[in-house]
């Protein structure tokens, strides 16, 4: 019998066991992930921020558990987002950040994360920034048709997303397989390979590298001139599609306007939802009433209303009467960046770390978004369960993204199929705060760099390909957390050790 078949005979047993739980099955904690984009571990306040209010966030911290040393799997995107949906490290499927256009990077013969809910008797959604591909790839995608495979063939219920980016195009909401109030008698066109040409049909939009001027909300610094769309340049031409538009400033008001409308009208299902924010990414445009919140411009005021999102999410559930039954957990995709292709008033200062205005995104991590070092994967992590998590908690567990589904089927006693989910362990009781023993090994991955390892406090970053004279880096996190220090040449067997089980585990796997 082949994988899909196995895998949906199983799936099939345990909906069915789920089902015959009666009682049991409305007791079953709802669990809500709220994921930030490109939120540093500096960026809130529980975490060390001063310049950036988070207060919603603060709270939820307050409510359940603080992770100190919990990660996203990658230092990029869609590979984190891959990983902690699938249990399976993106570098091993080669999966990088993707074009607006780029097929469906998860199989959908595999065990997921919102396959594993669904097998438990939940109803599953996703919302907000997908960034994981669309489309078998044997044809470019046709927007003006139905689009999938997506997530609803991988284990969603219901999806409302931005299909890609908020940077890249189509710059269009995607509702399951549609495209939000298309009209068809302007159809959309989508080129990552140059401009389109003139007699394609379908609304003209200003090239960015032609007429620098129509980009009027801020210009481009590198890369995110091709359509300028609603005053800003994008990655990729478009065409058509323009009544189907989103208005930047509004996207968090319209995702949260969908997440709250899917929660009244599942209240009396366990569900699982999975919000994925557009916010801090770039193009950075906090709705106006956010706007001069700080004093750090754009990306300052994008994370207030994230806050803002999170406090809409956590008075949702409290109105439905859900709080304390609901899992939530918060944390980001990635570590922080600044210039990421916009003039958006955020600047850059001194040789060590990126700041802004004198925040710095990673607190006290070395490095962001793109790098190995621990600012890239180390990143804000809050559980809040008031059913059961002690409020007010804080752990050191050293923990991954990627480790969610293994401890989520550890809590629903669902028994992961041979091939699934090789990079996931399970460790609920740690997640959940009930123990402060997190995994002995983890690894981090930035997409230009290749791997590094995390074993407790160590942290082992190989040479780069380039110079293959070296012993690479080697940090003691326990004593050192901003990785100023390398000790690589004073502990030779130590790296040794560290290097030689990192190559065993790009072979075999973490789980």
């Amino acid at each position: 019998m082949k994988k899909q078949n196995l895998w949906i005979a199983s799936l099939g047993m345990c909906a069915a066991a789920a089902l015959t739980l009666g009682a049991e099955a409305a007791d079953k904690p709802n669990v809500v992930i709220i994921y930030g984009d490109d939120v540093g571990y500096g960026d809130v306040g529980v975490y060390g921020s001063t310049m950036i209010p988070t207060p919603n966030i603060d709270a939820l911290a307050h409510s359940g558990l603080k992770l100190t040393d919990a990660h996203c799997s990658a230092a990029t995107c869609t590979p984190s987002r891959y990983a902690m949906l699938t249990g399976k490290l993106g570098e091993r499927d080669r999966v990088g950040v993707l074009r607006g256009d780029a097929k469906m990077t998860i199989p959908t013969d595999v065990l997921t994360l919102p396959k594993l809910f669904q097998a438990n008797g939940y109803k599953t959604a996703v919302f907000g920034k997908w960034h994981l591909g669309l489309g078998d790839g044997e044809a470019a995608i046709n927007w003006n048709e139905a689009v999938k495979p997506g997530p609803l063939e991988i284990g969603f219920d219901y999806s409302f997303l931005c299909p890609s980016t908020n940077d890249r195009v189509p710059s269009v909401y995607l509702k399951n397989h549609h495209v939000v109030n298309l009209d068809p008698n302007d159809p959309i066109t989508v080129s990552y390979s140059g401009p389109i040409p003139d007699d394609v049909p379908g609304t003209e939009y200003p090239d960015g590298k032609v007429d620098r001027e129509a980009m009027t909300y801020y210009q481009s610094t590198h890369g995110h001139n091709n359509s300028v769309i609603n005053g800003i340049g994008r990655i990729g031409y478009m065409k058509g599609g323009k009544s189907a538009l989103w208005n930047d400033e509004d996207i968090s008001d319209v995702l949260i306007g969908e997440v709250t409308k899917y929660i009244a009208e599942n209240k009396d299902d366990p569900f699982f939802i999975y919000f994925a924010s557009q916010d801090i990414h770039v193009p950075r445009t906090p709705h106006k009433r956010f706007q001069g919140k700080t004093e750090l411009g754009y990306r300052g005021d994008a994370m207030v209303q994230f806050d803002w999102t999170t406090g809409e999410i956590m008075k949702a559930l409290e109105q439905n009467g859900l709080r304390d039954n609901t899992i939530i957990i918060f944390s980001s995709d990635n570590g922080p960046v600044y210039d990421d292709g916009y003039d958006d008033g955020t600047t850059v200062r001194t040789s060590t770390k990126a700041s802004d205005g004198g925040h710095f995104g990673a607190g006290p991590l070395r490095g962001g978004k793109y790098q190995l070092y621990e600012g890239g994967t180390r990143v804000p992590t809050i559980v809040s369960w008031p059913a059961k998590i002690k409020a007010g908690s804080e752990s050191a567990a050293l923990l991954s993204q990627v480790d969610l589904l293994a401890s989520f089927a550890q809590m629903l006693d669902f028994e992961i199929p041979a091939g699934d989910a090789m990079d996931s362990q399970a460790n609920i009781a740690a997640w959940l705060g009930q123990s402060e023993t997190g995994n002995e090994y983890i690894v981090e991955e930035a997409q230009a760099y290749g791997w590094a390892l995390r074993h407790k406090n160590w942290k082992y970053i190989p040479a780069k390909k380039k110079k293959k004279q070296g012993s690479g880096e080697l940090y003691n996190l326990a004593d050192d957390i901003g990785e100023e220090k390398n000790l690589a040449e004073q502990h030779p067997e130590r790296v040794k050790q560290m290097q030689e089980k990192l190559e065993q585990l790009k072979t075999k796997g973490l789980r």
